[in-house]
């Protein structure tokens, strides 16, 4: 939902690959241009990380330049959470791309979910979300998302 509001929002259309659905285009977010390659896997999260991994060896891309956005159980619905590199934290989906690009170090865009206190955690996950998260994260969350991407990309530039 949110590469397809990105997507949307940034005017890149998307491709069906064979793993996947992908767009490119130089755009300006915020202030920043950037080139932004938005990637979907047709897999489930919790084994993209081979098709991943192909969309960047296809765009030559290292790990350093790619932000996975997942969705974490240890944060509250309608909050995003920065992180570079580290560990999977438990999650089957940032353990699939670890280990298909061989590195910890791509930035992550963490999307509170929250924990559901009487589902099973994988049917919550699994699950649809509200339509109050599906409100914000077709508007306020992408506005989050865009941000985060910006400062990745003036921090890139920097070095």
């Amino acid at each position: 939902m949110i590469i397809d509001e990105l997507a949307w929002r940034t005017g890149i259309k998307m491709s069906s690959e064979r793993d996947g659905f992908a767009g490119e285009a130089t755009v300006t977010i915020g202030s920043t241009p950037v080139t932004l390659t938005l990637y979907k896997s047709k897999q489930l999260m919790n084994v993209s990380g081979p098709s991943i991994a192909a969309a960047c060896r296809k765009r030559g891309l290292r790990p350093d330049m790619l932000i996975v956005i997942s969705d974490s159980t240890e944060h509250d619905p309608c909050k995003l959470k920065y992180r570079l590199g580290g560990s999977a934290n438990g999650h089957n989906g940032l353990r699939s791309v670890i280990r298909a690009l061989g590195s910890r170090g791509f930035h992550r865009l963490r999307v509170g979910v929250g924990r559901h206190p009487s589902m099973d955690l994988a049917d919550y996950v699994m699950g649809k979300i509200s339509e109050k998260e599906r409100l914000f994260w077709s508007g306020e969350g992408v506005d989050m998302v865009l941000d985060a991407i910006e400062s990745v990309a003036q921090r890139a530039m920097a070095q």
